[in-house]
């Protein structure tokens, strides 16, 4: 558990331009034997991997901004009745704000519209034999959970709970597309393979959320967001997130 906990530790994250770093230390220290030719080999797999790797990135955000800016502009609204419900519904906060994981371990604030009742954490102590992911489970799953609110279960019936998060791919910190972001909690209980899940900048949706949400057991989460990082591409996102609309409308696993 000390090695788990100390891998989750967002300080450990490398990111793409010390992983070159630390490549080349690598190549000049082993490499120089090699030859010339075989210099130029490197080299222009590496720059042809950056240039792949950068132009990915660039599509993905433009998709994001192309997506979100007009959202949060039409979801306005929709905002605002949100928060007047919640408000009048028992005059506590709006907003649930807590701390999730995000890429190669970064931390970052995670906002979601509460649904449920202002002591939701002392309660949950109590509900954890009744987790449908397994008492010890990595996550918590509960389908009738006496915590939501009225209000709630309604906004976690079509996830628009979820909807401050387009806040955090305006910013970045999330995209449309890619592994949902865990609690530190969960990732301090991952195994090295779950741990994948870390590689790819976290999303408002993903496989799993498309094929059964929370009816899907943690373990094979993992695997399918493995497979979508091992498999990415803007056709799968475009693809993935056509499906999310009809997933979202069928309130299927979503509790």
């Amino acid at each position: 558990m000390d090695l788990q906990l100390h891998m989750a530790e967002p300080k450990e994250a490398i990111s793409l331009p010390e992983r070159m770093e630390l490549l080349d230390e690598l190549y000049a220290r082993y490499g120089k034997t090699a030859g010339a030719s075989r210099r130029l080999t490197y080299l222009r797999k590496k720059y042809s991997w950056i240039i792949v790797v950068g132009s990915v990135y660039v599509i993905k955000r433009l998709l994001d901004l192309v997506v979100v800016i007009p959202l949060l502009l039409l979801l306005s609204p929709v905002f605002l009745i949100i928060a007047a419900l919640i408000k009048l519904t028992d005059g506590g906060d709006v907003f649930y704000m807590s701390t999730r994981v995000g890429k190669w371990g970064r931390e970052f604030p995670f906002p979601k519209f509460r649904s449920m009742v202002l002591n939701a954490a002392e309660i949950k102590e109590a509900l954890q034999a009744q987790n449908e992911h397994g008492a010890d489970g990595v996550t918590f799953k509960m389908k009738r959970d006496p915590r939501v609110t009225w209000i709630g279960r309604f906004m976690r019936r079509f996830s628009l709970d979820e909807l401050p998060q387009l806040w955090c791919v305006l910013v970045g910190q999330m995209t449309l597309v890619g592994p949902r972001p865990p609690i530190p909690k969960e990732v301090a209980q991952y195994t090295l393979v779950q741990r994948r899940r870390l590689d790819a900048t976290p999303g408002l949706t993903c496989i799993w959320q498309v094929s059964g949400r929370s009816d899907i057991p943690f373990p094979e989460q993992a695997k399918l967001d493995v497979k979508y990082i091992e498999s990415q591409s803007l056709w799968l996102d475009l693809c993935l997130l056509l499906k999310t609309i009809p997933a979202v409308l069928s309130g299927r696993g979503a509790y």
